[in-house]
């Protein structure tokens, strides 16, 4: 899978970041939790949404990589 044009959003009750992945057999919606960013990738608690977004895309490679296994 790669990942589409589409951009991260934050997810609509703020818990995550939700972005699509592509592959030969559609496209899938995948999310990765806040507390998943704060664990694995140093987002501060007390962070707003720009900064989600920005340790999201920080750590893009990595998050899309498991995300396709």
């Amino acid at each position: 899978m790669e990942a589409l044009d589409c951009e991260p959003q934050i997810s609509a009750n703020r818990c995550g970041v939700t972005f699509v992945l592509a592959g030969k057999n559609g496209a899938v919606e995948c999310k990765i939790t806040r507390a998943a960013l704060e664990a694995s990738f140093w987002l501060p608690t007390d962070a707003d949404d720009a900064k989600m977004l920005i340790t999201f895309q920080d750590g893009a490679n990595r998050i899309h990589s498991v995300a396709h296994r």
